[in-house]
């Protein structure tokens, strides 16, 4: 999970933790370099969750980094879903449904793609 796309500072990242461990949650949160601290590191250490906080930046330019590229690249899918773009659903179960229906639009034109191009070859 990459912490800094779901819209969390490091002030407020704790009672996040704590609701990701409540829900079953276990391994590493990533996050830029805000998120470095010893406090932190307790913090998501006693919920069974290791905090890594890594550089994702050279001067000034987006440098990928393993997972968080897959991260950012499926929020970019997102973004072409107007709906999604500005959040003004009433529940968060509304809008994790919309973006659980988002992905199956997206999962299914892959899918699409592939079986056409296995049948031309």
């Amino acid at each position: 999970m990459f912490l800094r796309q779901i819209g969390m500072t490091p002030k407020g990242i704790v009672p996040v933790l704590r609701q990701l461990a409540d829900g079953g949650f276990q391994g590493t949160a990533l996050g830029d370099l805000g998120y470095r601290g010893e406090r932190l590191a307790k913090a998501g250490e006693a919920l069974g969750i290791t905090v890594e906080a890594i550089a994702r930046g050279r001067d000034g330019r987006f440098v990928p980094a393993g997972i968080c590229w897959v991260v950012e690249r499926s929020f970019a899918w997102l973004s072409c879903y107007r709906r999604l773009n500005t959040i003004f659903e009433r529940t968060k179960e509304h809008l994790v449904a919309f973006v659980e229906i988002a992905f199956i639009s997206i999962l299914s034109r892959r899918l699409n793609r592939l079986v056409a191009n296995e049948l031309r070859a």
